[in-house]
């Protein structure tokens, strides 16, 4: 990475221009805070740059603009924090259904309900289960930095593309107003073609291009799920995941985006104190890496400790992915509140003292 080039933004801010620099070629939104200065951003700078940028009268009408643009074949974005992308759900749906590449951005902030300004992590089922109605999956990538919030752009931008299926970065509103050093990516380096697919006209040498997601007849109906499954279990090779100090660790902390920088400084003032701690961090959380956790859990002196701003959303797909009676224990805090290294750090020590104490007996 040239340190030359490093220069100092906002993480909704360096979103907004990556995006810009990764080609999209139309972005809608509705301003909710803490995603706002996406939104701005690109209204300032998108035109220039000869992006559509378009404030829609709601979310609901937003996300359909989405349909519209990705159906044409354009390089389309979305953004939103948590109760605006509930609002979205339906259109979600649709989009997953009719195959449409685009890329979502949610800045959570903490719920339920209209909540809190503050980050939170608690929209992780409804990112990663499908939040809206029928068997479909987004990918989802968790950046844990404003460099990674840059970064994503590009990877949400070609996986939405290569599998035609909707992508998601799932951040906070933390990581979304913090600033730190970026370097950004040039411009033109992930090319785009108008898909073959795309509602462009009809060509006279080829036939109608027709994109809904209306199958009245179950068994044609059953088809498109299966073919969405099909593609769902080809997803599964993108997994992503960082594993910090696993190799000999005898307490992993799972945990991603925010949470994983919370942990990593805990596992730092654990081997301080002579506790062999390692962090696993997905990157990915649809696909989910869990045979990457799986084997992690094969180790039997190992325990997990999985990190959230959440009630444990993630801790469910953690307990799936381990081996049978793997440990697996859980510390979160939730509405917005922000769990410190040392809260983390002194759970870490519970769980330590309570394995010595087993061995001991």
């Amino acid at each position: 990475m040239d340190k030359t080039k490093f220069q100092l933004m906002k993480g909704n801010e360096a979103l907004a221009e990556s995006a810009i620099r990764a080609g999209m070629k139309a972005y809608f939104g509705y301003p909710i805070t803490p995603q706002s200065e996406i939104l701005e951003y690109l209204s300032r700078h998108g035109a220039k740059n000869n992006v559509v940028v378009l404030q829609a009268e709601s979310e609901i009408a937003s996300i359909n603009m989405v349909f519209g643009a990705a159906g044409a074949g354009a390089r389309v974005m979305i953004s939103s924090s948590s109760p605006g992308i509930s609002l979205m759900q339906e259109g979600i749906s649709y989009l997953a259904a009719a195959n449409l590449p685009c890329v979502i951005v949610n800045v959570q902030r903490g719920g339920p309900g209209l909540g809190t300004i503050q980050p939170s992590q608690a929209d992780y089922f409804q990112a990663t289960k499908g939040g809206g109605h029928g068997d479909y999956h987004l990918i989802v990538l968790a950046p844990n930095s404003v460099q990674e919030m840059v970064d994503f752009v590009f990877d949400a931008f070609r996986l939405s593309e290569k599998y035609r299926v909707p992508a998601m970065i799932l951040t906070d509103g933390a990581l979304g107003q913090m600033m730190e050093k970026i370097v950004l990516p040039e411009f033109g380096t992930l090319p785009h073609d108008t898909p073959s697919w795309a509602t462009t006209g009809k060509l006279k040498n080829r036939e109608r291009n027709i994109i809904t997601t209306l199958f009245i007849e179950p068994e044609r109906m059953e088809v498109i799920n299966l073919n969405l499954q099909k593609k769902y279990l080809e997803i599964q090779k993108e997994t992503r995941i960082e594993l910090i100090n696993c190799d000999d660790a005898e307490i992993i902390l799972v945990a991603y985006g925010l949470s994983s920088r919370i942990s990593s400084r805990a596992m730092e003032l654990a081997q301080e104190e002579g506790i062999k701690v390692g962090l696993a961090r997905p990157i990915t959380l649809y696909p989910f890496p869990k045979n990457e956790i799986l084997n992690l859990s094969k180790n039997e002196n190992v325990k997990f400790l999985v990190v959230e701003m959440n009630a444990g959303q993630m801790l469910e797909d953690v307990k799936l992915s381990v081996a049978k009676n793997s440990p697996v224990d859980f510390y979160g805090r939730m509405g917005g509140m922000i769990p410190s290294p040392e809260e983390v750090l002194a759970e870490i020590k519970s769980i330590y003292q309570h394995k010595i104490e087993v061995v001991n007996q």
